[in-house]
């Protein structure tokens, strides 16, 4: 998150251990940074931000990186600003309200179509969730791209914070049209046994493009023995936590799955990390954004919980359509559509950036 003074009990203690005096002082929020040697994400965020979260880094920078565990020297980063805009850009304000202007001179179709009912749920900030200005950025992306690229749809949105009840039953019923949004596996890759849940999302379901990379991190107690694995192979036999709903098709796709995994489901994040902190879970497995906001609310530093340095994952995060849905590939089009024009004009980045400073000041105020 963006702001240089948020708490600083939200870093970790294995990033700000590999942090040099040198490097603190060469990366500012608002430049660009040259990567050198030793650089991680973490500690490239800790001395810009005073927080090991890279996410927005990571979203400004998108197109540069591949590995977020593998930075190769030379490589020359943006960091964002505080109010989320990039070095000599426009704000995201600037950008958002230019678009919003320039879609409300476009001339609406007299035809009458139906809103389009798209469904979200709480409990997973700042991507959606109804505390946060057009529910998060997830919710704020799907409206969006329904007003964009020659799209006048009206819509609705909800949200049912029983997530697994999203796919299970409200799209194929037909009481929605899209839920707002989950992570599609290569439906291509055939190389590991498939959950039912891989199963159903590659055959039961239309997605559209990407719309957002989120990185998942494993989290500790700073003396467990899974602190400082190398390898997802390393977390075989751990005991993990993963809120009940959230998918696991990400870990399934690097080998983790429930043959070499005990694994506990609680409701929620907090409950996750309260797990890894009396003992019943070795390993809490969910988004660094998430994982950040959760130690605040919580009131936890790096010496009770701490992120591995070494592994994460990479998901690309969708808008999901049942195939029973006669608009099915209609919506998924027009919302492709939309989000296409959105990341040529920089509204894309713009509503990310703007939803990450609205949650870094909700943090910043809640620790005050």
């Amino acid at each position: 998150m963006l702001n240089q003074k948020l708490n600083a009990k939200v870093m970790t203690a294995t990033a700000v251990l590999t942090l040099t005096a040198g490097a603190a002082a060469a990366q500012e929020a608002c430049t660009n940074y040259t990567v050198e040697d030793g650089d991680t994400m973490a500690t490239i965020a800790i001395a810009a931000y005073g927080t090991s979260n890279y996410q927005p880094i990571f979203n400004a920078n998108r197109n540069l990186i591949t590995n977020p565990n593998d930075l190769e020297p030379g490589l020359v980063l943006a960091l964002p600003c505080e109010d989320g805009s990039l070095p000599n850009g426009q704000s995201a304000q600037e950008i958002i309200a230019a678009e919003e202007k320039r879609a409300a001179n476009v001339k609406r179709s007299n035809i009458y179509a139906p809103p389009i009912k798209l469904v979200a749920g709480n409990g997973w900030e700042p991507f959606t969730t109804e505390s946060l200005n057009g529910g998060g950025i997830m919710t704020r992306l799907a409206t969006t791209s329904l007003q964009r690229a020659g799209n006048q749809r009206d819509y609705s949105v909800s949200f049912v914070d029983d997530w697994s009840s999203h796919l299970d039953t409200l799209l194929p019923l037909g009481a929605f049209d899209i839920s707002i949004a989950w992570t599609l596996p290569d439906c291509t890759n055939r190389t590991y046994e498939w959950s039912e849940a891989t199963k159903s999302r590659c055959t039961e379901f239309v997605a559209t493009v990407p719309v957002y990379d989120v990185v998942g991190g494993f989290f500790t107690l700073p003396e467990s023995e899974y602190t400082n694995a190398t390898t997802f192979a390393d977390f075989e036999g751990a005991t993990l936590c993963r809120m009940s709903g959230w998918s696991m098709v990400v870990l399934e796709e690097v080998g983790l799955n429930n043959k070499n995994l005990n694994l506990v489901h609680p409701n929620s994040a907090r409950e996750c990390l309260d797990a890894v902190l009396t003992g019943s879970a070795d390993v809490a497995a969910f988004e660094v954004e998430l994982f950040a906001a959760t130690m605040n609310d919580m009131g936890l530093t790096s010496q009770e919980i701490v992120e591995n340095p070494y592994v994460s994952t990479l998901s690309s995060m969708s808008f999901l359509a049942h195939r029973s849905n006669p608009f099915a590939r209609e919506y998924v089009a027009m919302m492709n559509k939309g989000l296409n024009e959105m990341r040529e004009s920089g509204e894309w980045y713009a509503i990310i950036s703007d939803t990450l400073r609205e949650q870094n000041e909700k943090l910043n105020a809640a620790s005050n």
